[in-house]
């Protein structure tokens, strides 16, 4: 008898209709995205492959990630090659095939949004170079934002029973995101402009009309050569600006730049924590903007 009632509630919580939103198993490539995936399914299983602390482009494929996507109801990834060093083998060896491209278990938050670079020549030579736009959205809260409402539809089309909670925290998120943003326009107003290591964050610096005064590496994955930084600091040199790298990049160069410019140098992880919600994440965006205002301070 215990049993025949404990299958009965289990099926009126997980039935279409129920009013309840399934504990989905999702996998996001990426913190950003996990964040995002947690605001809009808070029931949900979320995996994040990919810790804060590393460089997306070349990760090595582990055992856990297979096993992860193997379970996976979807599969978020950022998408516009990204991920390509290291996905494709992941989602190969996972023989998941509902999470495949192109399958309703796969969703690629670049192919959401307008995406910069569309124009730049699809050499790898080159470095870091997105032929189908410069995939680093994750720092343009407004992207995001767009990003949460095709996220909100696509598991409604998984979970049809949950409509209602994914599109009204979606619609949250957006309103989280529109309350935030004209404290982050004031203090980026008039910010003289900053120096990266290449334009991981070019949509956070064009989203608040904040300059980019220059990349550290002009060859992205190349370490940059004592001429390069040479002209930089002389092209600089009188100026105000702060510079911002990743955590998981080396320091000698930010530092050699910032002593001789005198300018401040602020070290920050492109992504938010591994366990982040949208709240999390945005106030991961305010520390980047924090760090853009404080070439004034």
């Amino acid at each position: 008898m215990y049993r025949f009632f404990s299958l009965v509630v289990l099926f009126a919580l997980t039935a279409p209709g129920s009013g309840t939103v399934a504990a989905l198993e999702l996998v996001a490539t990426s913190p950003s995205l996990g964040a995002l995936a947690r605001e809009l399914a808070p029931a949900a299983n979320v995996t994040v492959l990919a810790p804060p602390d590393r460089d997306m482009h070349g990760l090595q494929v582990r055992p856990s990630m297979i096993q992860a996507v193997r379970r996976a109801d979807l599969v978020l990834a950022v998408g516009a090659d990204l991920e390509v060093g290291w996905l494709q083998a992941v989602l190969a060896s996972a023989a998941n095939p509902g999470v495949l491209p192109g399958r309703t278990g796969y969703f690629e938050a670049a192919a959401q949004v307008d995406l910069l670079d569309r124009e730049r020549p699809a050499d790898r030579a080159l470095g870091d170079v997105h032929p189908a736009g410069n995939p680093h959205l994750n720092l343009d809260p407004v992207r995001m934002a767009q990003v949460a409402w095709a996220l909100a539809e696509r598991l409604v089309g998984i979970d049809p029973s949950g409509a209602d909670e994914y599109q009204r925290r979606a619609a949250d998120f957006a309103a989280k995101v529109d309350a935030r943003l004209p404290e982050w326009r004031r203090q980026t107003a008039g910010a003289p402009g900053v120096l990266l290591f290449h334009r991981d964050a070019i949509y956070l610096l064009e989203r608040f009309g904040v300059p980019l005064l220059g990349e550290i590496e002009p060859v992205p994955g190349v370490p940059p050569t004592a001429v390069h930084l040479k002209r930089l600091t002389e092209s600089l040199a009188g100026g105000l600006g702060v510079i911002v790298y990743p955590a998981y990049l080396g320091s000698q160069a930010p530092e050699r730049l910032g002593q001789a410019l005198g300018w401040p140098i602020v070290r920050l992880p492109l992504e938010p924590p591994l366990g982040a919600d949208g709240t999390a994440y945005l106030d991961h965006v305010g520390r980047w903007v924090d760090a853009i205002a404080s070439a004034r301070r």
